[in-house]
């Protein structure tokens, strides 16, 4: 997002919401990693019961790691300069795209325990279970950190945008 001075040459604000996206995709990254090496540490459940040495745990653990790492290099891409060599709409475009679909995600979190705190729905017995291990605790820190990395997404491939337009 660019600003005028008292000279009208445009002034480059801040690049906050994507360092602080990168660092949410980091944050989601690491303990993909470290669960797909058996490190137990910040799982959101039984870890005893969760995939381990399959396919399923490949995917959900390492190639899930392998992109949000990515993501944090979009993340900075969106606001580093050797950002600027990929065309803006090529960039921003699906960081905004990822950005509406986590913030969803993370938000439906939230309002699903909502509705089933207040009684409006009644989740299902495997559910109920995994919700209440003392781990399932970790699912509130998890769904917020998509809402933070949503939205600061978003705001990065906003800037992005209005970069563009504005020449910078």
């Amino acid at each position: 997002m660019a600003t005028h001075n008292a000279t009208s040459t445009p002034v480059r604000r801040p690049a906050r919401a994507g360092y602080l996206a990168a660092v949410a995709a980091l944050g989601y990254a690491a303990p993909h990693f470290w669960w797909g090496a058996g490190v137990p540490a910040m799982f959101p459940g039984d870890f005893a019961t969760a995939p381990q040495g399959n396919l399923e745990a490949a995917v959900g653990y390492w190639v899930m790691g392998a992109l949000a790492a990515f993501g944090a290099v979009l993340s900075l891409a969106l606001v580093r300069p050797w950002g600027r060599r990929v065309p803006a709409l090529l960039i921003a475009v699906p960081s905004g795209l990822a950005a509406i679909g986590m913030t969803l995600w993370g938000f439906t979190y939230f309002a699903m325990q909502y509705l089933i705190s207040v009684g409006r729905v009644v989740p299902a017995p495997a559910f109920a279970a995994k919700d209440a291990h003392p781990q399932a605790v970790w699912g509130l820190f998890w769904y917020g950190l998509f809402v933070v990395w949503g939205v600061s997404l978003g705001i990065a491939a906003w800037q992005r945008l209005r970069a563009r337009r504005a020449g910078l």
